[in-house]
Parts: C-alpha cells; structure tokens; sequence
C-alpha cells in the first residue's frame, strides 16, 4: 500500500532551523523584545541538541582584563590568514561578555576567584561549569509564551521564489508527517558538516568524533538549493585532538600550559607555528617524518592540575576523564597522545559557511543564519554563536516592523507539493541498490582518499580533486534511488544528499584556491605555497545544479551591506 503523509500547515512570524545554541538564543531575544510568534524546528530536542549537548568547561571567547573586541579580531585574523570578515568578528567580540553574562543570569556557573572576578584561561578564556549550558538555555526558551518548539522534526528545503524567502518544508521522523511552515523570516542556525570524510574512528566507534555526527550540512544544503551565496568551504577545520576518545586538547594545552612533543621529546610547536591550522600541521609532519606518535606533555603536572583536568573533561568529555581513570594513570603519570581529526565545515572555528551582511541577512531576503553555519567569522565559538543568534533577532525584527505584507506567488504552493511528493517516492522505494549507510561509507572513502582526508595527511591534488568531483556524481546518482522504510530512515536519507552536495560544493572551493594558506587544512600539493592574487573570498552558488565559483574582495569595513550579488 503507497504511504501518504499527513500535511499539517503552520504559519509563524519567525521560523528558527535548528534548536541549538544560536537558535535557542535567536529565540529568546526575539521573544523577549517583540510578540512575534516564533517556532524553532529541531530534528533532535532542544534540551540536548547542537554541539553543546554535552557541554563544555569554558567559554573560549570573551575579552578578559586589559584586551578589547578589536585585540580578538586581530588573533582571528592572524589565525585564518586575514581570509575573515572584519565586520562580522568586531560586531560578534563586541558582545561576547554581554552574553556570558545573560548565561549566568539563567543560571550558567562561571568560576570565580577570591575578589569575585572570573577565573580566566589564557587571553581570551574563562572557565565555567557548562556541563548544563544546553539544558539551561532551552529551560528559558521553552517558558516564553511566543515561541512555539518542534523537536524531532527535520526541514529540508527552503520556499523561496524572487530571492524572497516566504518558508520551509519538513518532516517529522516520528510520525508519517509533512510541515509546510510559513514565516516572514526564515533563520538558519543548523550547524556545520561532519561525517563528509572517513572519521578517525570507523565501524562501531565512528560517531566517536570530535563534531556532532548529527550535524550534516542540512543548513548549507537548504541554502545552495535555494541559490544563496557560501563563502570559504576550502578552510576546513581539522581539530586537534585526544587519541581514540577525540577530547578536546585546548583545556590541556592551555589550561595547564602543556606543550606539544614528539616521541623523542622535541618541543616542535614552536618549529611549525602555533596558528590553529599549524598546530594539526606539526603534528602531521612530525609523523611522517617517524617522529611519532606526538603527545601533550603533561608528564610535568601537579597532582592538583591532575584533579583539575579530571573535572574539567566531566563537563565536556567525559571519556577522557573515564580513560586516565580505567588506565590507572593520572595525566602526570603520562603523557596524552594527540592526532588530528578528519576534515569538518564549520563556521564556528573556520571561516565556512553563508555569506551574509553584518546584520547576519543572507543574500536570500528574509533569510539569516547564525552559529557555525554563518561565514566569514572565524574562532567564535559558543559566545559567537550566542551574539549571531542575538545580532539575527534584532535585524528580524527591524525588518518586521517595515515590512509589507505581499501576496505569496502561486509558485510556492507548488513548491511544496513537490518537496512533499518527493518525501512521499522515498518513503515507497524499497528497490534501491544500496542502503544510505553504504552510500555515505563510499562518499567517506572517497573524500579521505581524493580530497584530503586523513590517510593522505590532508593533502591533495587537481587530478585527485577531479576523481573526487567524478566520484561524488556518481554517488549523487545513486543517492537519488534510495528509499525509506519509515520516517527515520527517510531522515537517514535526505542526511546523505545533505552531505553530498556540501562535498560537492567543497571539492568546486578546494580546486578554484590555488594555493596552500593554512597548512592541513587546504594542503594543495600542485601549489604547495601562498599567493596573493588569493587573497579573496572564495564564494560560490548553485546554478543548474552545478557549484559556481565567486571570486570577493576582502572586507575591511566595519559594516557590509550585499551589493554585489550575482
């Protein structure tokens, strides 16, 4: 018998795409300033959902003592090699303490000394107890009157017709349900891409990875279907990390002032560079040069720097804490063993994602994005994503108060049907030739194989990237055979082309910088050196489903409006 799902039509003021940090945020703020109606769609619940689901033990933004906003722009600049957005960090750092203070007024504990000022971590970090900061922040989302929540419901695509945004479509992976959604505004807060490449860990460990494996490019996915702009998906992020349990290292590093060492105790940070992308770089090379394995020295602790780091991970990782604990050895009885991760897009580290304007509009009207999936804005982190989410509510609401009311085009009702036709194929094809899971296992070899993944130590080459290119349209034309068994599956399914066309967009990005700028993360071995006649964005759109490359100006303003649209 042929499935039919059920249609249930909302109509919002706001819909936010994702119920993480940013969207939680954007939430509040809009419900806090207005009586528009907001509705959040999240795919997971929003109590534990985004890369806070599991915590983290310090806020690694904020401008301490003696620095100003324009101290942290110049240390993300430096660090992405000025490939950032002036505008967009100066406008985030400005806010950075002004959020981490609402959080501890909701109830987020953030350590303090003996005067009472917050306990800092280096130049640019506090410490905090956040193993709760998720559950905290959706506790005040979910006692506001105008924000309605819709966990477990996944969106898909974009309704847009003019480059005017009117909603979106989804559906629930619990029920045999279709939402088509109405709004004024549409905000993207979905997060990055993970699972692209092959992980560190395969088979039953490969969700053990240091990036939400439920994070899969949905937002970037939308927003190419729906012909807005991204920027810099060649800077990918490959993050440093605790072997097998792939826990931070930054709370060892800088926390307790452990320096990076090869086998033979050689100190090689300080020979590669101490940039994010040269911290993973040394460590590569000191592998393959057979000087590893590579470790963060913590052999030289106190034992009381032991019991810090112990509950420093309980907040963020615990299986590092379960891992010193079950070895029997403490970090100073040894040191920890570090690898680089494979490669993920994300705008929260990196400077991947939508191209947007200051007020965080993408070049879509009516359409925002914040947190990881906004571009241009590197070493955000968890404040950054708190700061985008408020800076997108408020030029949602300054756009609502001008905003006319216009007459939806016949075209978007049409648009939906058809998104919820093709839900309604998936769910009544079970003829295809290959499941989702062996379909992205192929898409993982060949990103790790053809695109710099770990096995060829992130690097690669044009004649590799064409292999990449050919392999992922294949792997696109058999994606479009799969089918769903039940809603979870068809989730499953539409996850894979999520994942697929950000591959494919990320293969256009990695071949049109011919150049290396940050070391693993875009090592391109036909051009192994920098070159200022790179010095640009690199941006791109889809157009008749193929990823057309931009070439932007680097932004050195304070302010940046879209004026030079295709």
């Amino acid at each position: 018998m042929r499935e039919t799902l059920q249609i249930e039509r909302i109509e919002t003021d706001v819909l936010i795409v994702g119920g993480g940090t940013a969207g939680c945020y954007a939430a509040l703020t809009l419900a806090e300033n207005s009586q528009n109606k907001v509705l959040i769609a999240e795919k997971a619940n929003i109590k534990r959902s985004g890369c806070l689901a599991a915590g983290v033990n310090a806020i690694n933004a904020y401008i301490v003592k003696g620095r100003t906003p324009e101290d942290y722009v110049d240390y993300a600049t430096k660090d992405a090699a000025g490939i950032v957005r002036r505008d967009l960090l100066l406008s985030a750092a400005r806010r950075f303490n002004q959020v981490t203070e609402h959080m501890e007024s909701l109830g987020l504990v953030i350590l303090k000394d003996e005067n009472g000022e917050y306990v800092a971590r280096g130049n640019r970090n506090i410490k905090i107890n956040g193993e709760n900061f998720k559950p905290i922040l959706a506790k005040a989302v979910t006692e506001k009157e105008n924000i309605e929540i819709l966990n477990y419901v996944n969106i898909t695509d974009l309704l847009v017709e003019g480059n005017q945004i009117y909603g979106a479509v989804g559906f629930s992976i619990v029920e045999e349900k279709a939402y088509i959604i109405r709004a004024k505004a549409v905000l993207i807060a979905t997060g990055g891409a993970a699972g692209l490449y092959r992980p560190n860990n395969p088979g039953f460990s490969r969700h053990k990875m240091w990036y939400p494996p439920f994070n899969t490019g949905a937002g970037y996915a939308m927003g190419l279907r729906a012909g807005a702009e991204m920027t810099s998906f060649e800077m990918r992020f490959i993050a440093l990390r605790c072997k097998d349990t792939i826990a931070p290292t930054g709370t060892i590093a800088q926390g307790v002032r452990a320096k990076q060492v090869n086998s033979r105790g050689f100190v090689y940070e300080d020979k590669y560079g101490l940039t994010t992308s040269e911290r993973v770089y040394g460590t590569v090379k000191e592998n393959q040069l057979g000087n590893g394995p590579c470790y963060l020295r913590t052999s030289v602790i106190t034992k009381e720097q032991d019991q810090q780091l112990l509950k420093a991970y309980l907040n963020m990782a615990p299986s590092q804490t379960l891992k010193w604990l079950e070895s029997g050895k403490m970090p100073s009885e040894q040191d920890v063993e570090i690898q680089g991760t494979e490669p993920y897009i994300v705008g929260g580290h990196t400077a991947s994602g939508y191209w947007v304007d200051t007020h965080r509009q993408t070049t879509v009207h009516g359409l925002y994005a914040a947190g990881d999936v906004a571009g241009g804005c590197p070493q955000k982190y968890v404040t950054g994503a708190l700061a985008e989410g408020e800076i997108a509510a408020e030029s949602i609401l300054a756009q609502l108060k001008v905003q006319e009311q216009t007459q939806e085009p016949e075209k978007i009702s049409d648009q939906a049907e058809t998104i919820v036709q093709e839900y309604e194929k998936i769910r009544n094809s079970s003829q295809s030739l290959f499941s989702t899971e062996e379909l992205e296992e192929a898409m993982q070899k060949v990103m790790d194989e053809y695109a710099g993944g770990i096995s060829s130590y992130y690097q690669y080459n044009e004649k590799q990237l064409d292999l990449a290119e050919e392999k992922v349209k294949q792997l696109q034309k058999l994606s479009e055979e799969i089918g769903a068994a039940d809603m979870h599956e068809l989730l499953f399914a539409y996850e894979l082309k999520e994942r697929l066309l950000v591959c494919q967009a990320l293969i256009a990005h990695l071949k049109n910088r011919k150049e290396t700028r940050w070391h693993s993360f875009n090592e391109n071995l036909d051009y192994p050196d920098t070159d200022s006649r790179y010095f640009k964005y690199i941006n791109s759109k889809l157009e008749n489903e193929k990823i057309q490359i931009y070439f932007r100006d680097i932004v050195e303003e304070d302010t940046y409006e879209h004026t030079n649209q295709q």
